[in-house]
């Protein structure tokens, strides 16, 4: 879904979002993330800000990378099958109330 873009060292330096760009330093970036991706959070984190800021300082390796992507990635999907369960849940309540009644 997203990839590093810019050229560069791969240095964490500052985690920003801005018009679907998750920028990592001056020069590079991951791109084409939704906000609503960006946005998403799992215990209180969002998650793809925490685990950029986690490694501020460090230099991302190829498998670094690769597993980011992975994880935002694996947040779009989350967030479409969740839709599809919301949809499908106004349906499963009423069942279940007519069923115990």
């Amino acid at each position: 879904m997203t990839k590093l873009n810019g050229k560069g060292n791969g240095k964490v330096e500052k985690v920003t979002y801005q018009g679907g760009r998750i920028e990592i330093n001056g020069d590079q970036y991951f791109g084409t993330v939704p906000e609503e991706v960006w946005k998403y959070q799992i215990g209180g984190y969002q998650v793809c800000e925490k685990w950029l800021k986690d490694r501020k300082g460090r230099f991302l390796s190829a498998d670094d990378i690769r597993h980011y992507c992975r994880v935002v990635t694996a947040i779009a999907k989350t967030i479409e099958v969740q839709k599809e369960i919301d949809k499908l849940y106004p349906e499963i309540e009423k069942e279940t109330i007519e069923f115990k009644n």
